[in-house]
């Protein structure tokens, strides 16, 4: 059997109430298989949503969101700057998911450590899970951690 490498490792954050969570444990995991971090947020394009919002200026709330979310990823990869094989950070809008998919193709990652929000009934069924969603599409493989267990 073919020893497999896991070099490059994607940990998505959606800077909620478990992100530290996450990243705490998906950047022992990455540390542990000796891998580059990346750490990597999306801003909602909230496309469909757009004569919803009242904001008065719809690309200005997604350029400040985007602009709060590169400063609070710059911390992160910051606070992670120990790693043996480093990390970095990136922001993107659009469809977490596509993103996601998009990135891990990009970089040709071996893995994607991405939490789950243990949503269930109704909210799933109407939204669906991130975590599945990419778990499916993935064109490498995918670790989820459930952070509130």
């Amino acid at each position: 059997m073919a020893e497999v490498e896991i070099n490059k490792v994607i940990i998505p954050v959606d800077f909620s109430s478990v992100t530290n969570k996450v990243v705490d444990y998906a950047t022992g995991v990455a540390e542990k298989l000796g891998a580059h971090v990346i750490f990597f947020h999306v801003v909602s394009d909230f496309k469909g949503y757009e004569m919803m919002l009242v904001h008065p200026s719809f690309n200005q709330m997604i350029e400040d969101l985007k602009k709060a979310s590169k400063a609070k990823i710059e911390a992160l990869v910051e606070d992670h700057k120990d790693l043996k094989k480093g990390a970095e950070g990136r922001v993107a809008v659009g469809d977490a998911v596509e993103e996601i998919i998009a990135l891990a193709e990009a970089e040709k990652a071996d893995m994607i450590i991405i939490g789950t929000h243990g949503t269930r009934g109704l909210e799933k069924i109407l939204m669906g899970s991130t975590a599945e969603k990419v778990v499916k599409k993935a064109p490498c493989p995918v670790l989820t951690f459930n952070p509130f267990k």
